[in-house]
C-alpha cells in the first residue's frame, strides 16, 4: 500500500491529476460526438467515411517519418531548454516535408486501389490530409511534456476533444458523412494553430545538435512503424470485417462495442503520458525504474479486477447507452475488455520502457508478428464467429504482445544497463 501511495503522490506531483482529468473528458467528448455522428448519420454512409478513415488512422504515427517519436525520447536527454527548442525547430521543418510527402503518395496511391465500397477514395483523399496537422499537433504536445508542463499538455488533449465535438455536431448535422469527414480533419488543424504560441519558442534562434544521427532517425523511423502497426492491430479488424462479411453494418457494430474498451486504453497513456520523460530521464536508474514497474502493475492490476467486475454486471446497461440494438453483442463486448486488461498491465509499461532504452525496433518486431496472427486468425474466425471471432482474436493478442513486451524489456535492460544509450 506504502509502494502504491508512493506512486499516485508522484503522478499527482506531476499534474498527472490535470492529464487524467483532461483526458477523461476527451474521451467524453469523444465518446458524444461519436454517438451524434451515429445518429446524425445513416449507418451505411458512416461506415464507409469509417472504413476511410481506419485506414488513414493507422497510417497517422507514421507522420513526420516518427520524427515527433525521436523528438520526446531524444529530446528528454537533452540538458537545457535551448537544446530542446534548436530540436523542436528542427523536427518541425523536417516532419512537415516528410508528412506532405505522404500525403501525396496516398493520393497517388488511392487512384491505383479498388476499394471494397462506392466514395471511398473520395474519402481517403480529404482524410488524408490531417496526416499534416497531426503531425503538428503531437510535436506541440511533445515540447509541453519536454518541458514538463503538464498542464499545457493536459489542456492540448481537453481543447482537442472540444473542437472536435463542437465541428462533428455542427458540420455532420449540414453536410452529414462529408461534413464529419471535413471535422475530423480541421479539428488538429485549429487546436495546433491555438497552442503552438504558447510554445514561446524563438524560431530565428538555433543551436547546433550532434543528436539528429542515423540512430535519430533509425529511433523514430522504428519506432513510427511500431505504431503504424499498433493502429492497424486495432483497426484490421473492422477492415476484415468489410471484407469478409461484405457488410458496412457490421462494421459500424463493431466499432461502436469496441468503442468503450478501446477508449478505455486512454488510463494506462495518461500515466505514461504524464511520467515518460521522467523516468526516460533516470532510466539508468536501476531503483528508480524497478520501484516504478512495482507500483505501476500494483496499481493496474487493482483497477483491472474492478473493471472486469464492473462491465461484467452492467455490460447491457454499458451498451444500451450506445444503442439498444447493441445488446446482443454482449458477449464481443466482455472479451475486449478482458483483451485490454493486458495492455493495461503489460503492454502499456513495457511497451514504452523499451522505448525509453532506445529499443523501439523490438516493440516493431512483437507488433509485427501479432499482426501476422491477427490477420491468420481473424481469417478463420470472423466468417465462423463474426465480430465474436474479431474479438477473441484482439483480446488474446493483446496479452500475448504484453507478456512478450516484458520479457524483451527484462533482457535487454539487464545487457544495456551500464552501457550509453
Amino acid at each position: 500500500m506504502k509502494l502504491l501511495k508512493y506512486y499516485l503522490s508522484n503522478f499527482l506531483n506531476r499534474s498527472g491529476s490535470y492529464v487524467f482529468g483532461a483526458t477523461l473528458f476527451a474521451r467524453l467528448f469523444s465518446f458524444i460526438a461519436s454517438w451524434l455522428a451515429l445518429k446524425l448519420i445513416s449507418n451505411d454512409e458512416l461506415g464507409v467515411v469509417l472504413f476511410s478513415y481506419n485506414i488513414i488512422v493507422f497510417i497517422i504515427p507514421i507522420s513526420g517519418f516518427g520524427l515527433h517519436q525521436s523528438f520526446i525520447r531524444y529530446g528528454a536527454l537533452l540538458k537545457n531548454k535551448e537544446e530542446k527548442n534548436s530540436l523542436f525547430i528542427s523536427v518541425l521543418k523536417k516532419g512537415t516535408l516528410a508528412s506532405l510527402a505522404l500525403i501525396a503518395l496516398i493520393i497517388i496511391s488511392s487512384f491505383f486501389i479498388n476499394f471494397e465500397f462506392d466514395k471511398t477514395q473520395f474519402y481517403v483523399i480529404i482524410l488524408s490530409f490531417i496526416i499534416l496537422p497531426s503531425y503538428l499537433f503531437e510535436i506541440i504536445r511533445a515540447q509541453f511534456r519536454l518541458q514538463h508542463k503538464n498542464k499545457l499538455f493536459a489542456y492540448t488533449e481537453l481543447s482537442h476533444s472540444i473542437i472536435n465535438l463542437i465541428s462533428v455536431f455542427i458540420l455532420s448535422y449540414f453536410f452529414k458523412e462529408v461534413g464529419y469527414a471535413i471535422a475530423l480533419l480541421i479539428t488538429p488543424l485549429i487546436t495546433s494553430l491555438f497552442f503552438i504560441k504558447k510554445l514561446n519558442i524563438n524560431f530565428k534562434a538555433k543551436v547546433k545538435l550532434n543528436i539528429i544521427d542515423f540512430s535519430f532517425w533509425k529511433y523514430g523511423f522504428f519506432t513510427s512503424l511500431s505504431n503504424v502497426v499498433t493502429q492497424l492491430l486495432f483497426v484490421i479488424d473492422m477492415l476484415l470485417i468489410g471484407y469478409l462479411l461484405k457488410d458496412t453494418e457490421m462494421i459500424t457494430n463493431y466499432r461502436y462495442i469496441s468503442l468503450i474498451p478501446f477508449s478505455l486504453l486512454f488510463l494506462p497513456r495518461v500515466f505514461i503520458a504524464t511520467d515518460f520523460v521522467t523516468f526516460t530521464e533516470n532510466i539508468f536508474n536501476k531503483e528508480y525504474i524497478l520501484n516504478y514497474i512495482k507500483s505501476y502493475m500494483l496499481f493496474f492490476f487493482l483497477l483491472s479486477c474492478g473493471l472486469l467486475l464492473f462491465c461484467f454486471f452492467f455490460s447491457e446497461q454499458i451498451l444500451a447507452l450506445l444503442d439498444s440494438n447493441f445488446i446482443q453483442f454482449k458477449e464481443p463486448f466482455l472479451i475486449l475488455i478482458i483483451g485490454i486488461i493486458g495492455i493495461f498491465i503489460f503492454r502499456g509499461l513495457f511497451g514504452n520502457l523499451l522505448s525509453s532504452i532506445g529499443k523501439a525496433h523490438i516493440n516493431y518486431y512483437i507488433t509485427s508478428l501479432s499482426l501476422v496472427i491477427n490477420i491468420a486468425s481473424n481469417y478463420y474466425l470472423i466468417p465462423k464467429y463474426g465480430i465474436k471471432g474479431a474479438a477473441i482474436t484482439t483480446a488474446i493478442l493483446m496479452w500475448f504482445s504484453g507478456i512478450l513486451s516484458l520479457l524483451w524489456f527484462w533482457f535487454l535492460y539487464k545487457k544495456l544497463l551500464l552501457k550509453p544509450l
